[in-house]
């Protein structure tokens, strides 16, 4: 369209093409300047002529244009048809190019690549197949290891062994050494790492069920059972016929079974930020040795102040196991903690008195012992009291003396085996006087009321 036709045209384009147009607002203009608002009805013909006609003008408009362009058009066409056909020549070689090229590097890369992928997957599972096997020979000769030292602690328990065989005790710290090196193994199943893969293992699995599990019960029994069965005084036997070998024997066998346990017993998680260990099972075996001294002394004396021609045999008794826990204060003291495989940034305690102290709250077994006891006495006393009877009566009229025995019991258990104080002093009334004020009390506090 020329200037002069653009001119010429009575359509304003301007209000069409302004981003602003708005269809109903150019009807209800064109409405309004073709007929009186207050008419009635409106007439509606001549806008909707007047729209078709301008209709009509743009397309005879648009009509005129493209017969006077059609040539320049068409050429422009053609000119384009060309030129997207060279494009596509030109596309269609280098797309060829890259497909061989894609293909070489297929043949030289990828089909490689696969063959060297399959051959590294073989070798991750030759090689974690190697490192299985190691690790489960590494598992059976520990296994077999355990087997043999477990045999050893039967043929040390064993009656029968020949006058000349000395007992093994360290056949409990060797089995427990072997224990915590399978702990260790068995606790390294991360990827990766040597135990990985074994518990998928079917002989692993038989080893754990039928000879770890057996040997570690059979170590903890045998430590226990040594533990509960440690004696050393002479007090109720009357002169001392133990002998310096004797002593050095359960002395010995105790360490070691008092070292099974430590080694046995419970240890935090690696990523535990604990500064200090306690070695429960070390700490439950003495506490349930005290606790029998205890309840065994308590029963007795119990029994014997009720029937008092039978205290002086159970106030020797009462005295021997004091004296027991005594010699067992000493060892434990004397005994330092052995190197832990397992535990590296935990500090161990000094030796195995330590916790077992801290445990019970005291400074003193023998003072624990004294304590305890005649808290649990005490009851006793009151209950024979108010039962009455000859029991009662002979109880309160023989006050003194009762207290007096149990003075000297006090006195005596408070002395280490073979007479010697532990502390190498003589005045035994002074250093024990507190203890032995609370036991005396225990029983003539309730005969005075």
């Amino acid at each position: 369209m020329t200037t002069a036709e653009e001119d010429s045209s009575y359509i304003d384009y301007e209000t069409f093409l302004s981003p602003t147009f708005s269809p109903s607002q150019f009807a209800n203009t064109l409405v309004l300047t073709t007929n009186n608002a207050s008419d009635t009805p409106l007439d509606l013909s001549t806008p909707l002529s007047r729209v078709l006609f301008d209709a009509q003008e743009i397309n005879t408009h648009i009509d005129t244009l493209t017969t006077k362009s059609a040539l320049p058009l068409l050429s422009h066409t053609q000119e384009q048809t060309t030129s997207s056909q060279n494009i596509v020549k030109e596309i269609e070689s280098q797309v060829q190019s890259l497909n061989d090229g894609y293909k070489r590097l297929e043949k030289e890369v990828l089909v490689r690549y696969e063959t060297a992928d399959e051959v590294r997957a073989v070798a991750e599972r030759l090689w974690e197949t190697v490192r299985l096997g190691r690790s489960v020979g590494r598992c059976l000769q520990l296994g077999r290891q355990l087997e043999i030292q477990v045999a050893e602690i039967g043929r040390s328990g064993n009656a029968g062994r020949g006058a000349g065989q000395k007992e093994d005790h360290g056949a409990l710290v060797r089995c427990s050494y072997t224990l915590l090196s399978l702990r260790e193994l068995f606790g390294k199943n991360g990827v990766g790492e040597e135990g990985a893969g074994l518990d998928r293992v079917d002989v692993v699995r038989t080893l754990r069920s039928s000879i770890i599990s057996p040997a570690e019960r059979a170590v903890l029994s045998k430590s226990q059972q040594v533990v509960r069965e440690f004696s050393m005084s002479n007090v109720s036997s009357g002169p001392n016929t133990t002998t310096y070998a004797q002593t050095t024997d359960t002395k010995s066998r105790t360490t070691s079974a008092l070292q099974s346990l430590y080694l046995l017993s419970t240890v935090p998680h690696p990523t535990s930020k604990k500064e200090r260990w306690e070695p429960d099972l070390l700490i439950g075996a003495l506490q349930d040795y005290l606790r029998t001294s205890l309840t065994s002394s308590l029963a007795s004396l119990a029994r014997s102040l009720a029937a008092l021609p039978t205290l002086d045999r159970t106030l020797l008794e009462v005295s021997a196991r004091c004296q027991n826990l005594l010699a067992l204060e000493s060892l434990l003291s004397s005994t330092t903690a052995p190197a832990h495989p397992i535990l590296s940034s935990t500090l161990p305690p000094k030796n195995f008195l330590e916790p077992l102290l801290q445990s019970l709250e005291t400074g003193s077994l023998a003072s624990y012992f004294w304590r305890t006891l005649a808290g649990g006495l005490s009851p006793k006393v009151v209950d024979i009291i108010n039962r009455g009877g000859v029991a009662a009566r002979t109880l309160r009229s023989n006050k003194k003396s009762v207290g007096d025995a149990v003075r000297e019991c006090v006195v005596r258990g408070c002395q280490a085996p073979g007479g010697a104080n532990r502390d190498g002093k003589e005045k035994q009334e002074v250093t024990w006087e507190r203890e032995i004020a609370v036991m005396v009390g225990s029983i003539t506090g309730p005969l005075g009321r």
